[in-house]
Order: C-alpha cells, then sequence, then structure tokens
C-alpha cells in the first residue's frame, strides 16, 4: 500500500476543528499524517510530569478515520522550563554566543545533560504507544542537523573533541606528526592545548579541520543512534524507525549514510524553493537530492515533508505554480519516492511559520492547493507495485564526506562548490534521461557500467584499487580535477605525481594548475574525434601532460597551448576520462552520449525543460514525463501543459 498524507499539527488549532480537519484531510485521499514532533511542551509540561492524554484523543479520532501515523519525537524543540534549569543544554556560535531559547534545535549534541532528558521523553513516548496500532512509524527527532545545528563551539564540544582526538591518536606526538604541527609553531605538548576551530587570525591547520568536521559527524550520529535504539528498544513490533533528512546535505557536518544506518528506510524533506528564492533550483538539482536519498539505504525512500504552498519564516519565497508542486511530486515518485506527505495541512497563524503556507491557507478554504492534492493522491494510487520496485541504474556517482571536507577546509579556488562541481558531472547523464544512482564511494560499484567521480581530491589507495579494477573489466570511469591530491590526513603526499593513486589508470599527470573563478570562461579546444569543437573551463584548471592517454580537448592560451584539458585513457576494457577543469554544460553531454550508447544505457532525447524517467516493475515498463517549463512541450506524440506530469506505459 502506498502511504499518501499530510504533516498534521492539531494542538496548533482549536480542539473543535479537529473533525473538520480530519474530514478535510480524508477527502483528499489520504490515508495517513505525520504528527508530534515539536510537541514536548504538550507532552512534559512540567518536568517529570508526563501527560499524553491529548495525543490519545488525537489518536483515537486519526484511528476512527482509518488514518495511520508517523509520530515524531520531539527533542527538536525542547520545552522552555529546561532551558531554564539547565542552560548547558544551549549550543553555541563560532563566535562563542549562546544560542538562547526561542527557535528550534538550539540543543548541544554533546550536553550529557540533554541527551538525559531527550532520552526520558522518547523512551516515555515510544512506550506510552508501543501497542497502538495506527501508529506505524516513529520519526527519530526533525531534520537533525539542520539550520546550522550541526555546529556548536561550546566548552562541552571543545572538551569533547579534545578526548576524541586522545582516544584516537596514540600519542599526542602521533597527532603532531600527522597533522605537520611544526609549521607555524604549532605544536602541542597536550591534548587539552589543541583548539577548536573558532576564528582566528588567517586560518586552521586543514588536518584540525577535518577532524573537526569528523567529530562532529560523531557527535551527531552518536546522538541519533542512541535515540534509535531507545525508540527500537521500546517501540511495538508492528512500528518501524526513520528520520527526515533535510536538504543541502553535503554542507553538513555529518556523515549522512551513517546517520541513517540504523532506521528501517529513509525519509526525506523536499523543497525545490524556499523563502528568499525568486525562482525553484534547477530541476536536475531537485532531482540528484532524490538520487542520494535512495542511495543512503540503497532502496526506495518516502518524503514526508512535500512542498506545496510558498514557504518562508521572515522572507517569503517563489510561489509554486499550478500543477508545479505536483510535478515535483510525479519527479520524486520517479525517482524512487514510494510514499509521500505534503507539508503541511493548513498554514500557521501564529508563530515563526505563518508563512509556511500549506494544502490549506490561513482562509481555510479548500482550494487550488488542495484540489491539486487530490488529483495527485487519486493518480498516483493505482501504482503501488510500481513505487515499490527497484531502480536498477547503470550510472553511479560517487561522494565522500570526508573529501567534502577537505574541500571545505580548503577551498583552493574562491567559486569552488562541491555540490555544484558533483551536478557539473551529474547534469549530463539527467540531460540525457538515464538513471543515476548518487552513492558513497565505499559502496560496491562494481555492478554498474559507468562511475562518475568528482573532484575526488581526497583518495586512499583501496578506492584507486577498486576503480582499476572497475575500468580494468570494461566500465567507464570520469574523474575530474584534484583527483588524488590529498590523503586521509588531508595532507599532500611528498614526491607524488598527480592524479596520485590513480595516475596510471589516467593514463596522463598534472605539470601545473590554476584556481580560476566562475566568471572565467578559458577557452579549450577540441582534437580526435572532437576536432574543432569550441569548449571552455571555468573555477579551476589542471594542466595535463599526456602519457599513455589521448587528449580530447587542449588549452588554447599563449603559454600552456602543448597542455591537455581532458584526456581519455584506455584501461584493460575500459575507458578512463579525467576532466581538468570546471567544463561546460553542453560540452559535458556531447561527451557523455557516446559513453551512454557505448554501454547500452537507457537514454532518450527529450525536449528543453522536459526529463524522462523509466521505472520498470511486473506490470512492465513505464515512463514518468514531467515538463519542468511554463511553455507547452512535447514527448514523442504527448503534448504536455506546462507543467504537465504523466505516467506513459511502454508498448
Amino acid at each position: 500500500m502506498t502511504y499518501l498524507g499530510v504533516d498534521y499539527y492539531p494542538e496548533h488549532w482549536p480542539e473543535e476543528m479537529i473533525d473538520e480537519d480530519i474530514n478535510g484531510i480524508k477527502g483528499l485521499g489520504a490515508n495517513i499524517v505525520r504528527i508530534g514532533e515539536f510537541a514536548w511542551h504538550r507532552m512534559e509540561p512540567e518536568e517529570g510530569r508526563f501527560d499524553f492524554s491529548y495525543f490519545d484523543g488525537v489518536m483515537k479520532k486519526l484511528k476512527e478515520a482509518g488514518l495511520s501515523v508517523m509520530f515524531g519525537t520531539p527533542t527538536a524543540t525542547f520545552p522552555a522550563w529546561l532551558a531554564k534549569k539547565h542552560p548547558s543544554i544551549l549550543s553555541e556560535d563560532e563566535q562563542g554566543q549562546t544560542r538562547v531559547f526561542g527557535g528550534r534545535r538550539q540543543y548541544c549534541f554533546n550536553s550529557d545533560k540533554y541527551k538525559e532528558y531527550a532520552a526520558r521523553i522518547t523512551r516515555e513516548l515510544v512506550a506510552h504507544y508501543k501497542d497502538e496500532e495506527a501508529i506505524i512509524s516513529w520519526q527519530i527527532d526533525n531534520e537533525i542537523g539542520h539550520e546550522g545545528s550541526d555546529l556548536c563551539y561550546c566548552d562541552q564540544c571543545h572538551q569533547a573533541f579534545q578526548k576524541y582526538l586522545e582516544k584516537k591518536y596514540a600519542s599526542i606526538e602521533e597527532l603532531n606528526e600527522t597533522w605537520g604541527t611544526i609549521f607555524w609553531g604549532q605544536t602541542y605538548n597536550d591534548f587539552s592545548e589543541i583548539p577548536h576551530p573558532k576564528p582566528t587570525i588567517t586560518t586552521h591547520n586543514p588536518s584540525l579541520k577535518l577532524e573537526w568536521a569528523r567529530f562532529r559527524s560523531y557527535s551527531i550520529n552518536s546522538f541519533t543512534h542512541e535515540m534509535t535504539e531507545i525508540v527500537r528498544e521500546c517501540k511495538g513490533g508492528h512500528q518501524t524507525v526513520t528520520t527526515n533528512v533535510s536538504g543541502g546535505f553535503f554542507n553538513k557536518s555529518f556523515d549522512h549514510e551513517e546517520n541513517v544506518e540504523p532506521m528501517d528506510f529513509v525519509s526525506y524533506d523536499n523543497y525545490p524553493v524556499w523563502g528568499g528564492l525568486e525562482k525553484p533550483v534547477p530541476r536536475e538539482s531537485i532531482a540528484m537530492t532524490h538520487d542520494f536519498n535512495r542511495g543512503l539505504l540503497d532502496q526506495n525512500y518516502w518524503i514526508v515533508e512535500e512542498l506545496m504552498g510558498a514557504q518562508g519564516h521572515d522572507v517569503i519565497g517563489y510561489l509554486p505554480r499550478p500543477d508545479q508542486a505536483k510535478m515535483w511530486s510525479y519527479q520524486a515518485f520517479a525517482h524512487g519516492c514510494s510514499n509521500m506527505l505534503y507539508f503541511r495541512w493548513r498554514g500557521m497563524t501564529k508563530g515563526a511559520e505563518q508563512f509556511c503556507f500549506g494544502v490549506v491557507d490561513h482562509d481555510n478554504v479548500y482550494g487550488r492547493k488542495y484540489k491539486e492534492v487530490q488529483s495527485l493522491f487519486s493518480s498516483i494510487k493505482d501504482h503501488s507495485r510500481l513505487l515499490d520496485a527497484k531502480i536498477e541504474a547503470d550510472v553511479a556517482v560517487l561522494y565522500d564526506y570526508d573529501n567534502i571536507w577537505s574541500w571545505r577546509a580548503q577551498i583552493q579556488s574562491k567559486d569552488f562548490d562541491f555540490n555544484e562541481e558533483l551536478l557539473r558531472l551529474y547534469r549530463p547523464f539527467y540531460q540525457w534521461n538515464t538513471a543515476i544512482d548518487v552513492i558513497p564511494a565505499g559502496r560496491d560499484f562494481s555492478g554498474y557500467k559507468v562511475v562518475v567521480v568528482p573532484v575526488m581530491q581526497m583518495m586512499e589507495q583501496g578506492l584507486a584499487d577498486r576503480l582499476h579494477a572497475f575500468a580494468d573489466r570494461g566500465g567507464t570511469v570520469i574523474f575530474s580535477y584534484r583527483t588524488g591530491l590529498k590523503d586521509k590526513d588531508n595532507n599532500i603526499r611528498l614526491g607524488e605525481t598527480l592524479p596520485g593513486p590513480v595516475s596510471k589508470l589516467v593514463g596522463a599527470r598534472v605539470e601545473e594548475i590554476e584556481s580560476l573563478t566562475k566568471e572565467h570562461r578559458l577557452a579549450i579546444r577540441g582534437e580526435e574525434e572532437w576536432e574543432g569543437a569550441a569548449a571552455y573551463v571555468s573555477v579551476w584548471r589542471d594542466l595535463l601532460v599526456a602519457e599513455e592517454a589521448e587528449v580530447l580537448f587542449r588549452y588554447t592560451d599563449t603559454f600552456y597551448k602543448q597542455f591537455a584539458a581532458v584526456t581519455r585513457n584506455r584501461y584493460g576494457s575500459g575507458d578512463v576520462y579525467y576532466i581538468g577543469g570546471g567544463l561546460d554544460a553542453d560540452t559535458l553531454k556531447e561527451l557523455v552520449q557516446p559513453i551512454i550508447e557505448k554501454h547500452g544505457i537507457f537514454h532518450v532525447e527529450s525536449e528543453e525543460d522536459v526529463e524522462v524517467y523509466r521505472r520498470t516493475s511486473e506490470e512492465g515498463s513505464f515512463l514518468f514525463v514531467m515538463n519542468h517549463g511554463e511553455e507547452v512541450r512535447s514527448f514523442e506524440d504527448v503534448e504536455l501543459a506546462p507543467y504537465e506530469s504523466r505516467i506513459i506505459k511502454q508498448e
């Protein structure tokens, strides 16, 4: 069964409205609601006085209406009495300012006192409802680490960081040697002398910054896993466990694969636009987030917050056009979402999210958006088997959080953005409407046909060996610039020619490098089958000397005409591409076409703004076709109105 519903906060409204709300929710065709994740004070109004009577009444009515429930543990918003009694639970920013009570997620992940209270409310809540059949799943916290809450610089975190390092390194001498603290006279005599990376003059040691990111990840994931274990100990056997992943995951300081490892399934909050944006994020960026979330546990996932109305806390963003939010929902289902809840049932009239509009607006009229959700639920509910079917992709895009944090420590180009560089290599495959998995680099990728490795400057021999074996067996590997630069400690290897551990695989060496800006359009010219092709790079360039590899593009500027910009090496039965700069999108799309054709990867060409995604199940093969634009488009013999979506069965 496909679960379709809304996020519902009955505690925000007069109690006499609940019957009206439930009837309205049922009228959408919904069969589930998500509740409770911000209601700690309602459940524990005073320390130790637990009162679930309000939600007992809510649950009774929801169950009578035949609605299932996902219940959120309320640890993202602790009560004021707790902050007053134990101010040490509050996190601090890098300037040392305490994040006072009043927002959300202001807790410190290393506060033992907070973990004590969070564990207690979680245990009491889940144990109270362990036998409630209508509750099918528990959501841990809410958008863990979102909105800057992944970082805290308080004394508790500082001391925990020092202990973390002391446990990791055999001695302070080993740490000094590994980090190279002889530079700038930063040698430590004791772990208690090590700072955390608050602002300083110039910058901190790159190894320290990497270890700080790893420590933040350890702190956040330890908290998440502790709460998850409590839920598993207390819940009913029919109840599952999840947590809702928020956007911007590559900019956060925790490893998401590790974070969700103990979950039964991944949930995601899909916001293609939010406060302050005048237009949605690019469609390929939205698609990539779905492929990332599907890749976390290598299975289909839920969306528990799907945008319907305009969003914003203090500043409101773009208003989704008629059927555009519905189209984004179809896109999510195409990429592996199996169950969906819209945020939120009704826009709130008070508090910080008055301008986060819902399915129903403040006027309480069941208008256009209500009918749009109703239409989506009606059209998608008959495709449960298709939505449950596993997606089999032939292309994998790899990422590694250590590598991301290494880049964050030293971005090298002022315009470097890891998310954008991953999208740079994801985009051409997306434009050809191929299925793509976005997966951690530690995952087995031997079953794919193409492996894409964007800006993997931190690379260990183990990954390099697997990539060698993959290419040798006939796979295609695509690297981009700065590959193989650093070791696991965020240090450059002495005496090693780049691209380091994959130099033989690439068949070319990096002679020199140059940091560019995104405004650069540094011309390169095509050779071999690309003879005469005009292209350009921006953000960065590696100046390559081809050894075994063929030169596909060369630089054209006066001093560097002899250097390659893009190479291809025949390695074993496979091909290895090295893209030495931020190559333009049009050239990348053309470069990818013969690769997918060589491997027989399903792809179709489509008009501008049209996305096509093939899904297969025991019922056959289907195409999700979505028009992302405001103009009428067509695919084959099907005409698509602006933002129209269709599911077409292939004969």
